[in-house]
């Protein structure tokens, strides 16, 4: 993980460090593959409950 540089966005700085990493074999681009699938699908999941935003 990268330290956050002043007036940048720490997130976005660890997405582009992992996007810069090339697989060793074909195993280890699988699980590059599915680390990217499993934020896709937690992100489209945070954005599926907009009834959350609603106060009782």
């Amino acid at each position: 993980m990268t330290k956050a540089k002043p007036g940048l966005d720490k997130n976005l700085s660890n997405v582009i460090d992992e996007l810069n990493e090339s697989p060793v074999n074909s195993h280890h681009a699988q699980q590059i593959q599915q680390d990217e699938n499993d934020r896709r699908h937690k992100d489209a999941d945070n954005r599926d409950k907009p009834t959350d935003l609603i106060h009782p």
